[in-house]
């Protein structure tokens, strides 16, 4: 069971650090900055009240609302200095997001008993939001992926992958029905690979057909991590990764944005001004910053395309320096092994795949755009968890963890104790 031992040092160092990036926000800008102080200052109070409630309502790992609070905090601070509104944007944001931490963790433990029974619910409404946008989406940067309604828009493909997710867990854990086995005259675990792929294969087409090629490697990798954790034969993921390889190589060859950003992660200085203009005032700005960084609202963030989105990582490498990127990697990296440690202790073999499942995505999603932005892989427009600016992906993954903050809740199912 986890420890109920809390502490207020956590709270004491991300209100210093909020402290801190007020100050030098307020330097930048040649006075006392009004959006700066009222983002530090609600992001301090929303994280002391929900750390209080977890704690003392013993609903989990208390750890995992503080890793997020600093990470908004990192974000929200990066967002004022880039644009004071969008901070207060990003400020809406990430209290929307705790509303949304909370209400899924609380939905997730009231339905425990029933969410591994609804994953014609869950692939019923992913279809319906893949059809929604097929049909009256927005494309943005090549992509047909966004909804817009009024004033408001979001990203479905966001929520999709929760349900993707919740689905895969179900399909391999939950028991096959006797009338399948009668009818199909298969085994269970053929059962469970037949139904996973035909889920996999209809999210990922939905994918491919908008060209939301970064997503579609989150998803399938989701997949192929489910298969290989639930024993999948080695000829049934090599099938699967020759069939990815298919795909990759004809999206590489017959899709020109893919053509055009593998060849600018090759070659990204042959063209600089232009196709390579993304990448390379990246590379630009991370090494600028060096070991200890330019300092916050010193970079020269202004000359990154989207660095308020896609880029952000780079605007922190600039101003904070590599010390500075390697403790936002480290603190994703812990997050995500509380998330991996949640399901090794957990003993309820559905929520034990849902913990694995959103921990792996989290990670994932976090390799992709920290390689995209350091070229180590081709870029893909994900955007970086609870920094990058962005509505969809910060409610979602806030729910996300919601999610795992329910499972690791349920003292019943716990059996180690987590420091």
């Amino acid at each position: 069971m986890y420890s109920e031992t809390s502490s207020v040092k956590p709270l004491i160092y991300i209100m210093l650090l909020n402290l801190v990036g007020a100050a030098l926000i307020s330097i930048h800008y040649g006075g006392v900055n009004l959006e700066a102080i009222i983002l530090t200052g609600a992001i301090c109070l929303v994280s002391i009240i929900s750390y209080a409630v977890v704690s003392l309502a013993e609903l989990g790992d208390a750890y995992i609302y503080l890793i997020i609070s600093v990470l908004g905090s990192v974000g929200g601070i990066m967002q004022t200095r880039i644009k004071p509104e969008y901070g207060i944007r990003q400020l809406k944001w990430f209290l929307v997001g705790t509303l949304c931490y909370f209400a899924a963790m609380l939905l997730y433990r009231l339905l425990n008993k029933w969410l591994h029974k609804l994953v014609p619910l869950y692939f019923g409404i992913s279809v319906a939001l893949f059809v929604a946008t097929q049909l009256f989406g927005k494309t943005s940067h090549g992509s047909l992926n966004w909804i817009v309604i009024g004033s408001l828009s979001f990203q479905p493909s966001e929520l999709i992958r929760i349900f993707f997710v919740l689905s895969l867990a179900a399909v391999f854990t939950a028991p096959v029905p006797d009338k399948y086995k009668d009818r199909l005259r298969l085994k269970p675990q053929h059962i469970r690979l037949l139904v996973a792929s035909f889920i996999t294969l209809v999210n990922v087409g939905f994918l491919i057909l908008q060209r939301e090629w970064g997503i579609t490697l989150l998803f399938f990798a989701a997949y192929f991590f489910f298969l290989y954790v639930y024993g999948a034969s080695r000829y049934y993921l090599l099938l699967n990764c020759f069939a990815a390889v298919g795909v990759g190589l004809f999206g590489a060859m017959r899709v020109s944005h893919i053509k055009v950003r593998i060849d600018t992660w090759l070659h990204p200085f042959a063209d600089a001004s232009a196709k390579g203009y993304q990448i390379t005032q990246s590379l630009f700005a991370i090494g600028e910053g060096g070991m200890a960084g330019r300092g916050i609202g010193e970079g020269s963030v202004y000359f990154i395309p989207e660095v308020h989105s896609d880029f952000i990582f780079s605007a922190i490498c600039e101003e904070m320096g590599v010390v500075g990127g390697l403790a936002i990697l480290m603190l994703y990296f812990v997050l995500v092994y509380r998330g991996f440690k949640i399901a090794l202790a957990c003993t309820n073999a559905y929520n034990k795949a849902v913990a694995f499942g959103l921990s792996f995505i989290l990670g994932l999603q976090t390799f992709i755009i920290i390689g995209g932005v350091t070229k180590m892989i081709p870029l893909t427009g994900i955007t970086l968890p609870f920094v990058s600016y962005g509505g969809s992906s910060m409610l979602t993954t806030f729910a996300a963890c919601g999610i795992l903050q329910a499972i690791s809740g349920n003292k019943e199912e716990i059996t180690d104790e987590i420091q």
